[in-house]
Order: C-alpha cells, then structure tokens, then sequence
C-alpha cells in the first residue's frame, strides 16, 4: 500500500469517525485497554528483544531507557493512561462562542478535531497507546510510523490495536493505521493533501529532519534543554530536594533539568551543600571556573569543567551544567538565550521575583518552585499527552486533548441573504443556550 493510499484512506476514514459519539470512542479505548493488558507478556517479551538489539548496536543509554517499557513501571503506567483519556469529557462539539447577527440569524463557533495526524516515533513504545488513544477521543485520524529499534514491540502492539479495532469496535479500520517501519518517511511527509498535523517524537536530529522535508505544520520540539534558576533568597532542603528530583527522576526525559544558575550572593557554605547532594546522587557537574574555584569536594571524578557548549546541550543523562549569575535579570537573560523553550523553574521565597520571572521567561513552561519533570501531559490531568510542543501558535507545552483540537463557524439562518444584511453593529453576544 503506498504513502498516498495510507494517507488517503486516513483522511476518509476520519469523515466517519468524527462522526461518532462520546461513547462510542470511549468504548473502543476500553477495548483496547484490554487487548494489551491480557497480552502484557507478549508484548514485554518483545520489547525484550527490541532491548537486546539496542545493546548489540550500541544505541545511546537515553535512547534505550525510552526504549524500556518494564521501566519503573511504564506498562502499567500506560494502559492507565488510555483508560484516564477514555474518562476525560468529550472534546468534540463544544460551544466556545455565541452570536446573534440578526433575528434568526446565529453564529457559533464550535470545537472540531483537526484531521489526519501523522506519528513519526523513535524508541518510546509506548506512543503507540498514547496516540491511539488520544486520537480516537478527539476524532482524529492517525497514521503512526515506528523506527526500526522497536520494531518487535510496534509489530506485537500494532496487531493488537488494529485486531481490536476491526473486530470490537465501531471506529473505521482506517482511523488508526500503524506502518510497521516498510514505508519511506519522505512519502508520507508528502501527503500534504491528506495528512494536516506531523508529530515527531524522538532525537533532536529526527524532529529537525522532519521540519526541514515537509510542507505539513509540525507540532514540537527539538531540544528539552530545561534550566533552574536558585534565586539568593531560597530554601536550601527545597531547593536540594528540587534539583535532584529534576536530574535524576528520569535523566533521559526531555523535561530533566540540564542547567543549573546560582546567585552568586549565595553563601558559598550553601553552594557547596547544593552541589554535594548532586554529586552524592552521582550526577557530573560540570562548572565554571567561578564556581569551581569555591567548590570544596573531595569527589572531583564526578567534577568537569564546562566547554563551549555547555550551556547549549541536552545531555540526557546524570550530567549538568552549573554557572553563577548575578541576579534574576541575568537568569532570565540567560535562559532566554539558551533555553529551548520547554521547560524552566525558579527557586525562591520571594514572590515578586518569581513574578517577575514567571513573567519573563519565553517558555512553554515556566515553574516557581516545583520539579521540572512535572512538564508532562499525565502529572496536568490530560491523561496522556502526544508530546510537547515548543511552538507558539496552537497547542504549547505538554499536548492533550485540547491540543488536537481546532474549531469551525457554524452559522444558522432562514433564508438569509447578505444583500438585505445591515451589518455588525447591532450583533450580541448571547450565552448559548438562549439562541440554539
């Protein structure tokens, strides 16, 4: 089947499913919730195999943790999430304004899913269940292409979901189509007719690629390079605590912290015990030759010095970079500079700093006190997410529902034409229900 038959065929699919009720979408996640749950086995002992390859080949360490879906309890995690979309209330139809333009004359503009969706994945098997999932609720199509690394996993989870989508459910064969790594991605990425939403999840050279080779509009982000600012007037447990938790929960998480910028009013005694606690947690800091000339350490195999890029890398791993700076201006100076828009935190008891800075960083996430792998569509309530996006126009930050949604202009009459139409001037906003 070719790129422009798999494209073709989602887009008509997605006439029918758009088509459906809340219950009827919601059913099919169940369903699918229970395909992969009672075969939880088969599809681990494939991923297994996926696993193995990845060591063979010498993928990157954070490649293959994403890799890994009997990580800390991802599995579970998953199906969870699809059962928590399935609750979710139902995105479609919502009246997000009202307008009367003349007696008998109505204007709404209602909440519409997008379209066709396409899935570009590296590693991370599980967004086959996230996207599923996500797509179904909003009565969106989706074509989702896995990479060669998780191929064993994808061929196992894709027959699932497109055996219990034939077979139990109401939703079209062709609204979720899993391309099992045989179709070129350029000839997908040329289906700028039928496919309206390319999302990329995977390396920074994967989304790059993909931004570069397709007329489509691509929803994400190339870089998590995410940074905390610990402000002079701080809590040295809440911030230990902070810090930590933000480098070490999950390094390979585009949401784990890869800078750290310190005030340099802050007692040295407290700088020193901040970074003691990330050099106890094994993690490497590499600093400038301001901090390391007031860094007291007797574990200098975990200390590197910083180099050009340093400020300007992803390292996801036990890995960060450290730099004084001068004040919160300087912070947000610097952030603003460096930072890929994703995900950004400062630490402090003063509120009006962290106004100021909540204010000012040009970031899809910006975090007064609190961990930066919080930067997740799961921990907001969206249930799962497609990913994150650094973009500015549509859906920003983690994407859920809400961002897979656009709106169309429903406008009801009786014979009206706009020769006899006055015009604008006498038209009211009404509260909905006054004017179905």
């Amino acid at each position: 089947m070719s790129s422009e038959s798999i494209a073709k065929a989602a887009n008509s699919a997605f006439s029918t499913l758009k088509t459906l009720s809340n219950t009827q979408r919601s059913q099919a996640l169940q369903a699918i919730h229970d395909g992969l749950q009672a075969r939880k086995a088969e599809i681990l002992s494939a991923n297994k195999i996926d696993m193995e390859n990845a060591v063979r080949h010498n993928l990157s360490s954070s490649l293959i943790k994403r890799l890994d879906l009997s990580n800390s309890g991802k599995f579970d995690a998953m199906l969870q999430g699809i059962l928590d979309v399935a609750n979710l209330a139902d995105p479609m139809g919502k009246i997000t304004l009202a307008r009367k333009l003349d007696d008998g004359l109505n204007l709404y503009r209602v909440t519409a899913p997008i379209g066709v969706l396409l899935i570009i994945f590296e590693s991370r098997p599980e967004v086959i269940a996230n996207i599923t999932a996500l797509a179904i609720k909003s009565g969106n199509s989706a074509i989702l292409k896995g990479g060669k690394e998780s191929y064993s996993t994808f061929k196992i989870m894709s027959d699932i979901v497109n055996d219990t989508l034939q077979k139990e459910t109401d939703v079209p064969k062709d609204a979720i189509q899993l391309i099992q790594s045989r179709e070129d991605v350029a000839d997908l990425l040329n289906q700028d007719k039928y496919i309206d939403l390319v999302i990329p999840r995977g390396s920074n050279e994967l989304v790059r690629s993909i931004k570069s080779n397709t007329k489509i509009p691509v929803l994400g982000h190339a870089d998590g390079i995410c940074s905390i600012y610990v402000d002079s007037k701080f809590d040295l447990e809440k911030a230990k605590k902070i810090v930590i938790d933000s480098k070490t929960n999950y390094p390979a998480g585009c949401n784990a912290v890869e800078q750290l910028l310190l005030n340099a009013s802050i007692p040295h005694q407290q700088i020193n015990e901040l970074l003691q606690s990330l050099i106890d947690a094994k993690v490497t800091i590499h600093v400038t030759p301001e901090v390391k000339a007031i860094l007291s350490t007797s574990n200098t195999d975990f200390v590197k010095d910083t180099v050009e890029d340093s400020f300007d890398k992803e390292y996801l791993s036990f890995d960060i970079s450290v730099k004084l700076v001068s004040d919160v201006n300087e912070a947000i100076k610097h952030i603003n500079e460096h930072s890929s828009k994703h995900t950004d935190c400062i630490i402090t008891e003063d509120k009006a700093t962290a106004e100021k800075f909540l204010q000012s960083i040009d970031s899809s996430g910006i975090y007064w006190n609190a961990s930066t792998r919080f930067a997740d569509g799961f921990r907001y309530g969206f249930g799962t997410e497609v990913g994150i996006s650094t973009n500015k126009i549509h859906a920003r930050g983690p994407v859920g529902l809400e961002g897979l949604m656009s709106y169309q202009y429903q406008l009801k009459g009786d014979g009206h034409v706009v020769g006899e139409y006055v015009g604008g001037g006498g038209n009211k906003m009404f509260v909905h229900e006054d004017i179905l």
